[in-house]
């Protein structure tokens, strides 16, 4: 079996690096997860923005895209003008015109030749002056002419041309009118339009009429027979719709784009056209079922853009047909604007049309609005969030990663020399093996190793039996020495948290500590309390979607209470950390209710330092980490520093991380460092 080979090559700076996964993508919503908590809303917000993938691309977001789709309208209308569509028409009209006067000129001059020649016979004259006649006659009715384009077109329809090539062109130039007129209506029916007989217009009208019954089946409650119509008008779709609800919506976009553009033009124009489609269908029942199917396409999709219009402002004048694409084009990127303001969730951007969003806003549109709308999806896949019960949620591995990032990001601001480690040289009472022994000591764990022990009482005993053992025979398992810390986090929730911009700092220490704590320490204990106008146990899993309350109260009595009884089943150092930025305000009556005071009651203050009082008689070290301190804060805090004998750190949300993290590694290794290997 031939293996798989790889080529490697120097870094030049021009390759690619890793694609963008799903992890990144959490990355890019860490803050956004950290203040709200909602994966979707996260997602929302990195829909609406946009971000930049590893490699430094950009994806764009949906407010670029929609800026995006505001310029290529704006483009369009102030560089074009509608009033080519009938100028196009009347140009070629007058051009064949003049055309047929030059063949009328021909034929006077040929006349006048044959009246002047004296050896021309009788009937020659004659025949000049009929022609004479004829001619004159001719040009009169060329000069009497309408000057709108339908009454020409009438006109021009009851002429008997002079010259052949011209009435070839005029009725060339009635089969495009025809062939545009009903391209732009019914999908691009090309081949079946081309050179249209008098029976390929009776089989049209059929198609339609039979396409009238169809609606009009549905709208009754009936299914209609859409594979017996395409096997028989089939030809008149090339794009090969595969159900009726297809057809009908192409159709009704094709139709609205027309009415759009009569919409978009001066009164005059739009009389001008109507006239001129009128003439161009002078055929009673085509007009009928056209007129027909189109009310029947808007009382299905009234939302289609019928009476949209546009205001063009430019100097370029649009022809039929690039008219009649132009408008298709505009109502394709009102659409797409209405679509994009409206997605709820990444998911839904995958309906869009990738191709008509690539030649309406070109390559890096389409592939910004295909990556954005696959992120949720990568994020299912690598099972970072999940959809339950048609909400999105973090999932137990999302959890970690996100409390990995916070603790990374705040990591990245510490200076290499305040980091401890955790491990340690000396061995002593523990749980952790070390697979070394030693003769048992009064005083030391009865961890005994049986093999060393009977092999100790067989060799005392010179491979005697039976084998007798004594205190002199014990060895005992030496163990590696662990030292359990267990913490509870106060995490202020109070209404002035957000208002001081702290809250996301604060949280993000919370999951930080987390993911430190569950990855580093797995043995440590970190509970985590919240409090505003009374205290709450908060379980890990609840932080991602944790939000302050909106009440006013920072009630510390209630918080150290609890933190105290969570405290008092664990063993270890035990310590709390509290992160606040006010006083206490708030704390619980006897009947368990909060009482609430600005400026703080003296009660209030009473309360809580005795909780503190009674935190410190059990053993708990409470540091304080202080946010935008007022002096009233600071007041407290000394008063409490001084009874608990913790301490008082005076911080800002852009270095709390670095706080709070070298703070408790410290703490760590001040534990660890008074350790001996036992004897």
């Amino acid at each position: 079996m031939v293996g798989q080979r790889y080529r490697y090559s120097r870094w030049d700076g021009t390759q690619k690096g890793f694609d963008f996964d799903a992890f990144d993508v959490l990355n890019e919503l860490t803050d956004d997860l950290m203040y709200h908590g909602d994966p979707l809303a996260a997602l929302r917000r990195l829909m609406q923005e946009g971000f930049e993938d590893r490699n430094g691309e950009r994806v764009q977001g949906l407010r670029e895209m929609l800026e995006r789709l505001r310029k290529e309208r704006q483009e369009r209308l102030q560089n074009h003008d509608l009033g080519g569509v009938y100028d196009e028409v009347n140009e070629a009209l007058e051009e064949l015109m003049e055309m047929e006067r030059q063949a009328l000129e021909d034929r006077r001059a040929l006349a006048d030749m044959e009246l002047g020649d004296p050896d021309a016979s009788d009937e020659a004259q004659r025949n000049a002056e009929l022609a004479q006649q004829t001619t004159t006659e001719k040009q009169m009715q060329l000069d009497l002419m309408p000057p709108d384009l339908a009454g020409k077109v009438r006109g021009l329809q009851n002429y008997e041309f002079e010259s052949n090539e011209a009435q070839q062109k005029f009725n060339e130039l009635l089969d495009q009118l025809r062939q545009q007129l009903m391209q732009q209506q019914f999908n691009q029916m090309t081949g079946a339009m081309e050179n249209m007989s008098p029976e390929d217009m009776q089989r049209m009208k059929d198609m339609m009429s039979a396409l009238n019954d169809m609606i009009e089946q549905r709208a009754q409650g009936q299914e209609p027979d859409f594979q017996k119509f395409m096997e028989d008008y089939g030809d008149f779709f090339p794009e090969n719709p595969e159900t009726l609800d297809e057809l009908l919506e192409s159709l009704a976009q094709r139709m609205a784009a027309m009415q759009a553009m009569l919409n978009s033009m001066t009164p005059e124009q739009r009389a001008q056209l109507q006239d001129l489609a009128n003439q161009l269908l002078e055929d009673m029942d085509l007009n009928f079922e056209a007129s027909r199917l189109g009310q029947n396409l808007q009382q299905m999709f009234p939302n289609a853009g019928w009476q949209q219009s546009y205001n063009f402002s430019g100097f370029d004048p649009l022809g039929f047909a690039d008219a009649s694409q132009m408008l298709r084009d505009l109502g394709q990127l009102d659409q797409l604007e209405n679509f994009l303001r409206q997605p709820t969730s990444p998911q839904a951007l995958a309906e869009v049309d990738l191709d008509e969003v690539r030649r309406l806003l070109g390559e890096d549109s389409a592939a910004s609005l295909e990556r954005v709308s696959q992120l949720a999806k990568m994020m299912e896949e690598q099972g970072l969030i999940q959809n339950k019960e048609g909400r999105l949620e973090l999932t137990p591995r999302g959890l970690r990663r996100l409390g990995q990032q916070a603790l990374g990001d705040l990591f990245k601001r510490l200076a290499p020399d305040k980091l401890g480690k955790h491990d340690i040289e000396p061995a002593g009472i523990g749980h952790e093996r070390n697979f070394d022994t030693k003769p048992y000591e009064f005083g030391d764990p009865f961890n005994l190793q049986i093999e060393r022990t009977v092999r100790n009482a067989i060799q005392r005993a010179g491979g005697g039996t039976p084998v007798k053992l004594t205190p002199d025979d014990f060895e005992v398992e030496r163990t590696e020495r662990q030292v359990r810390s267990s913490t509870v986090l106060m995490l202020d929730l109070s209404l002035s948290m957000p208002m001081r911009d702290n809250f996301l700092p604060a949280k993000k220490v919370a999951m930080a500590l987390h993911s430190l704590i569950s990855s580093q320490y797995p043995r440590d204990y970190l509970g985590i309390v919240s409090f505003s106008e009374v205290a709450k146990e908060l379980k890990a899993s609840e932080l991602p979607e944790v939000s302050w309350d909106f009440v006013y109260g920072t009630n510390m009595q209630h918080a150290f209470r609890l933190s105290r009884q969570m405290l008092s089943k664990q063993t270890g150092t035990k310590q709390i950390i509290m992160i606040t930025d006010g006083e206490p305000t708030a704390h619980l009556l006897q009947d368990g209710t909060p009482f609430f005071s600005y400026p703080p009651a003296r009660e209030t203050i009473e309360q809580t330092m005795a909780e503190v009082m009674r935190c410190t008689r059990a053993g708990i070290t409470i540091n304080t980490f202080m946010l935008d301190p007022d002096s009233g804060l600071r007041g407290f805090i000394e008063r409490l520093t001084q009874l608990n004998k913790g301490r008082a750190f005076f911080t800002s949300p852009e270095n709390l991380g670095d706080y709070v993290l070298v703070d408790f590694i410290e703490h760590k290794r001040k534990l660890l460092s008074g350790r001996r290997r036992t004897a």
